[in-house]
């Protein structure tokens, strides 16, 4: 089973890692703050995604409360119906009538049930959502890191302006800093797995996919550019 599921812990390690290894290479850049910033939310979202797993329980109490009061007022409610005094026609018009309110009632029950059953896959839903966005908004910190450091600059007829940004003019950092981009994009994706294999919601399943597939487009940008900075050397 070790094998089967993500280890939240084995993810907080490996973003601990890569942030003392960019830390080494680049310590004064602010993708070391952005590393620093993944390592917190990795840990915090690892936290949301494993609360996520337990049932809410005083809702299910809730639910259960009400099912009992339900069931207790249908069966006092139910005492009216003249079924024990059927004997003519108006009688018996009566307590079809009563039968076919009394199904209603059930059917308008079952279904209120229902509602109250799944509250608590919208409660979690909801959470999942909120702590999903904060991961959304970190991937495009880490795609606005990498955003200017272009292969171009490494070329002898590159002539920056007086407004260009700061470049990287080693081929063997700039591609190291890219592929650090990488890496932080590729954790931002198995840190939102977490939370479809705790929460088993199609939606939820959903919206992890597409956050997976934001990090992996913007890594797929970023090794086009390490693929031009190799075919230079």
């Amino acid at each position: 089973m070790r094998y089967r599921a993500l280890d939240p812990q084995l993810i907080i390690e490996t973003a601990e890692r890569l942030e003392g290894r960019i830390g080494d290479r680049f310590p004064e850049t602010g993708l070391r703050g952005v590393a620093g910033e993944l390592v917190s939310l990795s840990r915090d979202l690892a936290k949301a995604a494993r609360e996520l797993e337990a049932p809410i329980w005083w809702l299910r109490i809730a639910i259960v409360a009400a099912f009992v009061a339900g069931v207790a007022m249908f069966l006092f409610v139910g005492t009216i119906l003249p079924l024990d005094r059927i004997s003519g026609t108006d009688d018996a018009v009566q307590s079809m009538q009563g039968i076919e309110a009394t199904i209603n009632t059930v059917i308008l029950a079952v279904l209120g049930l229902l509602a109250l059953v799944r509250a608590e896959e919208r409660i979690k839903r909801k959470r999942v959502f909120r702590q999903l966005h904060g991961l959304r908004s970190l991937i495009h910190v880490i795609d606005m890191h990498q955003l200017t450091k272009d292969p171009a600059a490494l070329s002898a007829d590159f002539k920056p302006t007086a407004h260009s940004p700061q470049r990287i003019t080693n081929a063997g950092d700039l591609a190291r800093y890219l592929d650090y981009c990488s890496e932080m994009l590729s954790i931002t994706g198995k840190i939102a797995a977490l939370f479809a294999q705790s929460v088993n919601d199609e939606v939820v399943i959903h919206a992890v996919n597409d956050i997976e597939n934001l990090a992996s487009n913007l890594s797929r940008k970023i090794w086009q550019k390490i693929t031009l900075i190799e075919d230079r050397g």
